[in-house]
């Protein structure tokens, strides 16, 4: 006898899918967009299993529909996650995901003495690339760091 398993996330009428996020990044995610504040239905799958990536995480948030600046910015988090837009249960329009060249306003700097902690300032980073390798410069206080300590929330 062979068993079948499926997995069934219910699909949503109009929306976004975000999809193949690696595992354990979903909640970083959530946060990014601000999803587990909203009035809004969020579907969280943490773990699935994936061909691709051994193991995923999924969200669908209903009636939200992601920007193209906003899917650059979870190029940081989740560099090959794909992005489609729902309507009336069909995918109408995919993003494509390109790593923004700086990010404002989203991440801490990790520097304690960096003048975006003490001041009103907004953060900003210049995003560095290096083959498989993404950093992040501080425009302030020019210190470097990779894409793992700017995204830790």
């Amino acid at each position: 006898m062979t068993k079948q398993t499926q997995l069934q996330v219910e699909a949503i009428k109009d929306g976004t899918v975000i999809d193949h996020i690696p595992a354990h990044v979903g909640v970083k995610v959530l946060k990014l967009f601000s999803m587990h504040k909203s009035n809004e239905r969020v579907t969280i799958g943490l773990n699935l299993p994936s061909s691709a990536l051994g193991a995923k995480d999924i969200l669908k948030i209903e009636n939200v529909f992601i920007t193209k600046e906003q899917a650059n910015k979870l190029a940081l988090y989740a560099p090959y996650a794909t992005v489609n837009q729902i309507e009336d249960y069909s995918v109408v329009k995919k993003l494509e995901l390109e790593l923004p060249s700086t990010v404002t306003g989203v991440f801490a700097c990790p520097n304690s003495n960096c003048i975006t902690h003490g001041e009103p300032v907004e953060s900003h980073f210049n995003v560095i690339t290096k083959k498989e390798n993404i950093r992040l410069k501080c425009k302030y206080c020019e210190k470097v760091y990779s894409r793992e300590v700017v995204t830790e929330l």
